[in-house]
């Protein structure tokens, strides 16, 4: 049921935990925590704050990738290095570490829906879907399976218990909040998870790795997608689908063509650098249209919307309803803006307060209520009508 364990070679002795067998016996009575180890700064200093509060502690990192050789991958993120760092650093804290095959798991869930999406004119979010996937699924399941209490990450959000809900909100350090990409957690989750570098800045994380001497107290963040080791995902898209890298033509809001492009692929709607046109002012895309190879362009004004619509909707605690205001995020790096909930059902509908640029289909968007995430969905095409109003 479970993918292949595999060991990269650390048993547990006296590192900079200063644990004892005979203590790690001890502490194992208590609460076990898996920690999903990416090789960064902030799940090495996640593991060490759980061990500081007294948990036994397993680290894990997740192969999700590979090269032609079965290997992980030597560029991007989630390398063959960022292991060798996360395996250095358990070897520091003295925990176990263990690397675990989800390559199969994640190419199905994440690479081939990413692939897919782009071909069919959406800007999906990878990291979304690998958090619903996989690290919030699949290793969720892992984590019982070895008998684990709580699963940790390197995440900046928080989970805030209110009563008897879990409740998941922004980070401390709000430049560096990833709230977004978790909405899709749901109560079972949050009781599960832990966040520990959420009620810290990132400046406070890189002097706590400092002072316990982690070699990644240093490392710079990773901006990459973790499997498009070019850096650009133009490169993966037309190195597996010829017709990613289709020419086609420019079109204007009249519909008249005035330029060429090398594949719709390469276009997200809102975009405005690399049309490969000029007309003198700037230009967005406001269309893609795949089947046809073509992409429209027009003015900033032409991009303005008050319409959201939103599929595949989940929810962190309670589901607000119509006639709700939410703060509302339609890509990771912007700030909430207010939306009224006018429909619900299988699609929902948001009117904006204000016009916006018109969100891209296959982005999400995130539901916010002061600090706390109420939820989110799939954003699709703003121009199909809504088929349920409740």
């Amino acid at each position: 049921m479970y993918p292949l364990q595999l060991r990269l070679g650390h048993e547990p002795g006296r590192g900079l935990a200063g644990r004892k067998d005979s203590t790690r016996r001890a502490l194992r009575t208590l609460m076990r925590a898996l920690v999903a180890m990416s090789g960064g700064v902030d799940s090495s200093v996640a593991a060490a704050l759980m061990l500081e509060q007294g948990y036994d502690v397993i680290g894990v990192t997740l192969k999700q990738w590979e090269g032609a050789d079965g290997s992980m991958p030597t560029a991007g993120c989630c390398t063959l290095s960022d292991a060798e760092d996360a395996r250095r650093v358990a070897a520091q804290l003295d925990i176990p570490y263990y690397v675990l095959d989800y390559v199969e798991e994640f190419t199905k869930a994440v690479v081939e829906p990413f692939a897919a999406g782009y071909l069919n004119g959406l800007t999906p979010n990878p990291c979304i879907e690998c958090n619903r996937m996989v690290r919030f699924s699949a290793l969720l399941e892992r984590t019982e399976a070895l008998g684990c209490d709580v699963l940790v990450t390197g995440h900046h959000a928080r989970v805030v218990e209110d009563g008897d809900l879990y409740r998941l909100a922004k980070a401390v350090d709000a430049t560096k909040d990833q709230s977004y990409v978790l909405h899709m957690l749901d109560q079972y989750a949050l009781s599960k998870i832990r966040l520990p570098v959420g009620e810290m800045t990132k400046t406070e994380v890189r002097a706590r790795a400092g002072q316990l001497g982690l070699r990644t107290a240093s490392k710079p963040d990773s901006q990459d997608i973790c499997f498009v080791a070019s850096g650009d995902y133009r490169d993966f898209l037309s190195e597996r689908h010829p017709r990613a890298g289709a020419p086609g033509e420019v079109l204007d809001m009249n519909g008249n063509v005035i330029g060429e492009h090398a594949g719709t692929a390469g276009f997200t709607i809102g975009q405005r650098k690399g049309l490969g046109v000029a007309v003198g002012s700037p230009r967005y895309v406001l269309d893609i249209e795949p089947t046809k190879q073509t992409i429209t362009i027009g003015t900033y004004e032409d991009l303005l919307t008050t319409r959201c619509v939103v599929t595949e909707m989940s929810f962190t605690d309670r589901a607000p309803g119509v006639g709700d205001r939410v703060g509302v995020k339609v890509r990771y790096r912007s700030e909430p803006v207010d939306a009224d909930i006018v429909a619900v059902g299988d699609r929902w509908e948001f009117t904006f307060v204000e016009p916006q640029p018109r969100p891209a289909p296959g982005q999400s968007l995130v539901m916010y209520v002061g600090e706390f995430v109420l939820g989110g969905g799939i954003i699709i095409d703003d121009r199909s009508s809504v088929t349920a109003v409740l």
